[in-house]
């Protein structure tokens, strides 16, 4: 990333968009501190967020497809999926605890979308960044869920078997993406575990156990910081 200003489209969903959940409101806000102006100008970058709540890998390959026909050429794409793919339509499950029921995008779909955005990028000699996962706190997710959409919470367990399954299948989504990016030679911001080194997670997240709150965001901050001077020097 050395030389001269590097053009930065960010794509992503809620959690690089900066959401956290507002506590006197009970709702979610647009409260973003990850400190893109600080890393723009302490590493010389001119970063795009184009972060969407509630964004799956499908809608952001449709938006990047798009932008691409038009002409839009960044030096690099950083992008955060999984999140919102691995999450499920919970009031299907809470109708129906015994049957069957799949994430918003599949695995299987998940990796080839993204594999499909990551060809089209360095078609057009675009560099593609990828991020894992912020892990998250699934006791306090689950309350937050069946509280915000009245949802039954023994029968959302019934289903899950137990509440750290929520973890697991989030787990195994951002796994994949960082066996993607090994395979695929893709940049990794480590946001992961940049939590995870951290004693008392919980604090680090908002109510919903899901969203990083202020704290959360500055070690997303330092992960990035952490990533751009490892490029640097390489």
């Amino acid at each position: 990333m050395e030389g001269l200003i590097k053009k930065i489209k960010v794509m992503g969903d809620s959690i690089l968009k900066g959401i956290q959940v507002d506590r006197e409101a009970d709702r979610y806000v647009v409260e973003n501190n990850i400190d893109s102006v600080g890393l723009s100008q302490e590493f010389g970058l001119q970063i795009e967020n184009c972060s969407r709540f509630g964004c799956t890998v499908t809608k952001a390959w449709s938006l990047l497809s798009r932008a691409l026909d038009r002409g839009d050429s960044p030096d690099i794409v950083l992008m955060d999926f999984g999140g919102n793919d691995c999450d499920f339509v919970w009031p299907e499950i809470d109708k129906n605890p015994e049957g069957e029921h799949l994430p918003k995008t599949p695995l299987p779909q998940f990796l080839s979308t993204y594999t499909e955005m990551v060809q089209a990028l360095r078609s057009k000699g675009i560099k593609p960044i990828i991020t894992n996962l912020p892990p998250i706190a699934p006791d306090r997710y689950l309350s937050w869920l069946c509280r915000k959409e009245n949802l039954n919470e023994k029968d959302i367990l019934q289903w899950l078997g137990d509440v750290n399954a929520i973890y697991r299948y989030q787990e195994n989504y951002s796994n994949t993406v960082v066996s993607f990016a090994r395979e695929e030679e893709i940049p990794l911001v480590d946001i992961r575990g940049a939590f995870l080194k951290n004693m008392h997670l919980g604090s680090f997240l908002c109510e919903d156990g899901i969203h990083p709150n202020t704290a959360g965001q500055a070690l997303m901050t330092e992960a990035f910081r952490t990533f751009i001077k490892k490029e640097q020097a390489a």
